[in-house]
């Protein structure tokens, strides 16, 4: 029996349901499977399924390497993130393709790229996709660690200037929104220079509009575009990834389309392989791209269940060569996710009688409870039900906040006009 081993991070649970997807093709290619993962708890059959193994967070790509071979794989798949993991398994597919283990993670080389926020813009350019205006911060010249350079600071000024503020510094290889931080004007560039940042970081324009994101799943120059995701509005002080309403609707996105071709060019000359996550920001109906994340993203479970097209099922389909299933995977239902309240059996056992129910679970990240996350669907025609019947029961639990409530409605209330 073929051996398949499945590169992990982050808590397997976020992939729920859709990660049991896998089980039927791996049924269908006589083959089991094992998650060799550095977070979470124990990770049983009714989260995986398949066996598990648990690493040190810490745990270096040889690490990896070894506990896979001992295992006896036969091929690997990387679903882990955020980027620094994507790096780690971009190292292990090296070192384990040149032992003959087949591994579906974007090679190395792209995978760099994609990480530093820097490199990925110059990308963009180059393929003629519209990315913020922005200047590289040398951490090294503004600490004089290497070479004493006096003016550089006010050559960061006078770039800054020239962009135009407001102004987000971004860590160059930081993800998920960590380490951001916002400057409104000219004092606070002073401040945040003069606070000499540890790590190089962009300096990047901020543009107010809506985030959104994309997942992009593919290998060979084959790819599907996932859905649009709506994740939150952008101007300001960054926030948490999950603060907001995240949605994909049932409406054509007909102007993403010429933005969502260039991404795909993109894709097959970098030599993506898998799944890549595309932030950005809509603003004067342009798609501004921000960053492209080479491995799945925090949206993944919300683009699947609008779209229909399951992610992990797909990255076996590149493994074993009948890739592509489905060449598009547009939103044909609403797909909606929220933090509630921390979810118990009773409240789930009430809530699936009201909706479509993906997903909910406790959120922790970093040892953090964030509350639940919440995922469901609502099918066309049934948008005016959910409304109602989910603001009586959620007045009489508290489960989604009044705020976060009040935008679902609005959201399903405009399917109606």
């Amino acid at each position: 029996m073929q051996r398949i081993a499945f590169l992990r991070s982050a808590d397997i649970q976020r992939a729920d349901p859709y990660i049991h997807g896998i089980a039927p093709v791996l049924a269908r290619l006589g083959a089991e499977a094992r998650l060799f993962h550095t977070h979470g708890g124990d990770c049983g059959p009714e989260l995986f399924p398949g066996t598990s193994e648990r690493l040190d967070p810490a745990a270096t790509p040889d690490e990896f390497v070894e506990r896979v071979r001992a295992w006896g794989a036969d091929a690997a798949v990387s679903i882990s993130l955020p980027d620094e993991n994507a790096l780690r398994d971009a190292v292990v597919k090296t070192r384990l393709e040149a032992l003959g283990i087949r591994t579906v993670m974007t090679p190395l080389a792209a995978t760099r790229v994609l990480c530093d926020k820097w490199e990925t813009k110059r990308v963009l350019e180059a393929h003629g996709i519209t990315t913020p205006p922005a200047v590289l911060v040398d951490s090294d010249l503004l600490n004089d660690r290497a070479l004493s350079v006096p003016a550089y600071p006010d050559a960061v000024r006078l770039a800054a200037r020239d962009i135009g503020f407001p102004l987000m510094a971004k860590p160059l290889w930081d993800s998920t929104s960590m380490g951001i931080e916002f400057i409104p004007d000219p004092a606070a560039l002073d401040r945040y220079l003069a606070a000499r940042p540890a790590a190089h970081a962009v300096l990047e324009k901020c543009l107010g509009g809506r985030l959104c994101s994309v997942d992009i799943v593919g290998a060979g120059g084959h790819y599907t575009v996932m859905p649009l995701i709506r994740t939150g509005t952008a101007g300001g002080p960054p926030a948490f990834t999950f603060d907001d309403l995240r949605y994909a609707r049932p409406a054509p996105d007909d102007d993403f389309a010429p933005t969502a071709r260039r991404l795909v060019d993109l894709c097959t000359e970098l030599g993506v392989e898998g799944s890549a996550n595309v932030d950005m920001i809509h603003a004067d109906g342009v798609y501004h791209v921000l960053e492209i994340n080479p491995r799945i993203g925090g949206a993944t479970t919300l683009s699947i269940a609008a779209g229909g097209l399951n992610t992990f099922t797909a990255l076996l389909d590149i493994l074993d060569g009948t890739w592509p299933t489905r060449t598009s995977a547009p939103a044909d239902r609403f797909a909606i996710e929220c933090l509630t309240a921390n979810p118990t059996p009773a409240l789930l056992a009430e809530l699936r009688t009201l909706v479509d129910l993906v997903t909910c679970h406790d959120l922790i990240i970093d040892g953090h409870d964030h509350g639940g996350i919440l995922t469901f669907t609502v099918e066309p025609g049934d948008e005016q039900r959910v409304a109602k019947e989910l603001a009586e029961w959620c007045a009489r639990t508290g489960f989604i906040p009044d705020p976060m409530l009040d935008k679902i409605h609005r959201l399903l209330a405009s399917a109606g006009r």
